[in-house]
């Protein structure tokens, strides 16, 4: 094993290396609760996802990927499907009025996981992230905090939507109304789902306060146990002939794609944010946890693994959707390994197997009232915000894009649309900021590339929704 991992080299050991590992998995093992929720619209199933399913391939992909990180990679990052990414895949299909189902959304999905791919052998990938200016890069993991906060406001019922429309509003169709008309507001704090989502907020917030490893894992237990005595959490199905502590994995949505389907409008548009937003999670995880574990030290072996552990990632991302999830990602929350000691591929391996061990856990994991969960996703877009502090807001050229990317995600509720008008606001920007200051500001030729699919995708494709 020493051998293998290359312990001695790293200045590690296997114990320190498994309670690395461990740690790891804590940290992120909310999403074994999360994720299923999100993509079954909280069990309601308005999504056409099943949350056993779902719980199976979320547990599985995380399991079998970070594994494999571990033993081909060397590195001590592990994988699961993204926070973002599945909120985004659950909304473009509840928004698409029926005309985008599940299956659409796991093929495209599966086909962003290819695309990637390709990017990563063709060197494009690095490419791209060279193009793309950090300002908006920072305000796309913002807007996508905002994204998720909004979701999990919305779901728990903290935040309402609701309509004054003075003409009646047809059904499953958009309806703009006028600017006295009311859109959010504040939901009841009779409800008792409401007072569990804002007790939920608390505890996990305290929890991180004190520094508590798994803050937002034991956050979201405790509200369990509180919902418990609220009458929210029935414990009676833990002993129900029905419920079975072996996976079913005849449940399983395997390769439940509908390649046919896919070739409604906004597809394009699907598959493309699905890659682009992937594209810039994955960097800064890879890069930001290689250098707290000093692999970076030696940049060029450095610069290879991370090479190879993108790899990994791309491959991951299609064999995420063949099982059933949103795109798997590296988790930043493994930065919380490498500050137990983890060094090495042998933390990643400890977490997959802790995250294959929890497939005998989905009668727990289905005890978690959607309160507690929503809780957690509001928690989630606070970590996200914080990149915020890295934008320049003296600069208008990179304060105008950057508040045009971060707003428009959660106002319009579309993580492609915040994308967009950055990149496009950026380049007319920078363009006329260069007029009078030729040369200040840098736009590679890959941002008025992408600068003109946007706009072609508005012109021709359309926008609303």
């Amino acid at each position: 094993m020493d051998r293998f991992f290359k312990l001695k080299e790293n200045g590690t050991s296997v114990r320190t290396e498994i309670m690395a590992g461990i740690t790891t998995f804590m940290t992120m093992a909310y999403i074994l609760a999360v994720n299923p929720d999100v993509l079954s619209a909280f069990k309601s199933g308005a999504t056409g996802g099943d949350w056993t399913a779902i719980f199976l391939a979320t547990a599985i992909a995380a399991g079998v990927m970070t594994i494999a990180m571990g033993l081909f990679v060397n590195f001590p990052v592990a994988l699961a499907p993204g926070m973002g990414l599945n909120a985004y895949f659950a909304t473009i299909i509840l928004s698409s009025q029926g005309k985008f189902t599940f299956s659409m959304a796991l093929t495209a999905v599966f086909i962003s996981g290819i695309i990637f791919l390709i990017l990563t052998v063709s060197k494009i990938r690095q490419m791209l992230l060279v193009a793309i200016p950090d300002s908006l890069k920072h305000a796309i993991t913002v807007g996508i905090g905002l994204f998720i906060a909004m979701i999990g406001f919305k779901n728990s019922g903290i935040l309402t939507v609701a309509v004054e429309g003075s003409n009646d509003i047809a059904a499953h169709k958009y309806t703009d109304l006028l600017s006295f008309e009311t859109i959010f507001h504040m939901g009841s704090l009779e409800d008792k789902n409401v007072i569990l989502a804002i007790v939920g907020v608390l505890l996990i917030s305290v929890f991180m306060v004190l520094r508590i490893r798994g803050a937002i894992l034991f956050g979201i237990l405790a509200t369990t146990v509180v919902g418990f005595f609220m009458g929210l959490v029935n414990l009676g199905s833990l002993t129900s002939p029905e419920t079975t502590w072996v996976p079913n994995m005849s449940k399983l949505a395997f390769a439940d794609f509908d390649f046919a389907g896919i070739m409604n409008t906004g597809i394009i548009s699907v598959i493309a944010t699905f890659t682009f937003v992937e594209l810039f999670d994955t960097f800064g995880t890879m890069v930001g946890t290689a250098s707290r574990a000093g692999i970076m030290k030696n940049k060029e072996e450095g610069n290879k693994r991370v090479g190879k552990a993108m790899f990994v990632d791309a491959i991951g991302v299609s064999g995420g959707a063949l099982v059933g999830t949103s795109t798997v990602t590296a988790f930043v929350e493994s930065a919380a390994g490498v500050a137990e000691g983890g060094r090495t591929g042998l933390t990643a391996v400890t977490t997959g197997v802790c995250f294959l061990l929890s497939l005998f856990l989905a009668p727990i994991a289905m005890l978690i009232p959607g309160s507690a969960t929503a809780a957690a996703l509001i928690v989630v877009g606070v970590l996200m915000v914080q990149s915020v502090r890295e934008i320049d807001f003296q600069d208008f050229v990179y304060a105008i894009p950057a508040f045009l990317t971060i707003v428009l995600m959660p106002f319009t509720y579309n993580i492609a649309n915040g994308i967009s008008f950055g990149i496009v606001t950026y380049v007319v920007l920078a363009a006329a900021g260069n007029i009078r200051n030729k040369g200040q500001y840098q736009i590679h030729w890959l941002m008025w590339v992408l600068a003109i699919l946007v706009l072609a995708r508005y012109i021709f494709i359309g926008s609303q929704g």
